[in-house]
């Protein structure tokens, strides 16, 4: 029943308002289209397991990463704001959320304070880049990405991450209380007479979705547009700000809660509101890949039904414009900027560009750029369908028995192929000989 029922709203939302051919339908359909997608893709559960995993990995890398923030806010004389930026992060938990704030800032005076060792500092270090990883790793998956950053990638831009998020999260919250706290500000805004409380309250929720939109420009190993990023960040901020309100009530209507668990309802709601955090980030990255690439809302993280004739002519189609800027010497064609001129989703491409990455056709660098691995005029067109059609061995696929009436015929129709394609070559295709 749920199947059917998912194919009839897929159906309603994505074939109806083109065959209505209304413009209003279409714009309202629109919006309802990423609604969908959203609620799908958490229906799924994949996006869950992984805040999950980032709620395991947090609970090891929240005093390590706070230490690495309060050295680097100490050199610039800031590092008194951290506990504030922290404590705006755990507000929802109530008065147990300033008891933990202190908690975990007393860790970090302890780490500041005691000399590690080597194996103490192997291990504060190992936790940060595992945690900046699981982020990444995390991202890269809404994104569509498969191939994370090279080793020496990771560490300078894990680095920057680690340096210039804690400076851009502290720098924002003082300019924005300066700012706020202004006399010219307050009576534009007509607080002159009001609560300072009121005038900084929508301070933190700035800063979030100014941290939001950083990590989703920043984070996925792909190039990511300001505006989608922005989207996602605008709506993960709001929910965010949405769900910490409502969990701020739950947390105060549920003392008797409280009382039978004692001790640990704090942990229980620390790990509930990482989970709820982590979740709606996720959903917030989710949404600015849709956004940039609106073609994956019907399929989300479904397989997408190929045909081996559609694959062949991705893979030509690759071939001829990443050999035709190598002749033009022009740039390299980025995955994703290559994905956008074929309209293809970045996940099927990836797949063909694979494959012809297997049988040396392509090559593919650090920055996420491909080039021709050999001189064009080495490259034929029958090579280039034999890297779709015929996969590089592999001891785990299987090997049918011969069937020799059916194996005939396969291989008549492969000597048909390459006998239409003998003799051009891709600079052949590309620059015809006059």
């Amino acid at each position: 029943m749920l199947p059917a029922l998912h194919l009839k709203v897929e159906r309603l939302l994505f074939d109806l308002p083109e065959e209505l051919g209304s413009r209003a339908v279409e714009w309202i359909a629109i919006p309802l289209r990423y609604v969908y997608a959203l609620l799908r893709d958490f229906a799924r559960g994949d996006l869950g397991m992984r805040a999950m995993s980032l709620v395991y990995s947090t609970l090891f890398a929240i005093v390590p990463i706070a230490a690495v923030a309060f050295s680097v806010l100490k050199a610039f004389g800031y590092n008194r704001e951290l506990e504030p930026v922290l404590y705006e992060f755990l507000r929802p938990l109530g008065k147990q959320g300033f008891e933990l704030t202190a908690k975990i800032m007393q860790f970090v005076q302890n780490v500041q304070g005691t000399l590690l060792g080597t194996i103490g500092f192997a291990f504060l270090l190992y936790t940060v880049i595992s945690m900046v990883q699981k982020i990444e790793e995390a991202l890269n998956f809404t994104w569509h990405v498969d191939r994370p950053r090279s080793l020496a990638r990771r560490i300078s831009e894990y680095l920057v991450v680690l340096i210039v998020g804690p400076v851009i999260g502290v720098f924002a919250m003082v300019l924005l209380a300066q700012f706020e706290a202004s006399e010219v500000v307050a009576k534009l805004s007509g607080l002159a007479t009001g609560h300072a409380s009121q005038r900084g309250h929508f301070a933190p929720y700035v800063l979030i979705i100014g941290l939001f939109w950083f990590l989703y420009t920043y984070m996925p190993n792909t190039k990511v547009r300001h505006g989608p990023a922005f989207v996602g960040a605008l709506f993960g901020g709001a929910l965010w700000a949405m769900v910490g309100a409502l969990f701020t009530r739950i947390v105060v209507y549920s003392a008797k809660t409280a009382a039978i668990y004692a001790g640990f309802a704090v942990v229980l709601l620390f790990l509930l509101w990482l989970y709820l955090s982590w979740l709606i980030v996720l959903l917030g990255a989710q949404l600015s890949f849709y956004v940039q690439h609106p073609e994956h809302l019907r399929t989300g993280h479904g397989e997408i039904p190929m045909t081996g004739a559609l694959r062949e002519r991705i893979a030509m189609s690759a071939m001829y414009l990443i050999g035709e800027r190598f002749l033009d010497a022009g740039p390299r064609w980025g995955m994703s900027d290559l994905a956008d001129r074929l309209d293809v989703p970045a996940t099927v491409l990836g797949e063909v560009i694979s494959a012809l990455e297997d049988h040396g056709l392509v090559l593919s660098t650090e920055e996420d750029t491909i080039a021709p691995a050999q001189d064009l005029s080495n490259i034929t067109l029958a090579s280039i369908l034999d890297a779709i059609r015929h996969e590089v061995p592999d001891p785990r696929r299987p090997e049918p028995r011969a069937v020799p009436a059916a194996d005939a015929a396969t291989q008549l129709a492969d000597d048909a192929l390459r006998a239409a394609t003998r003799g051009r070559t891709l600079r052949d295709l590309i620059r015809p000989p006059s």
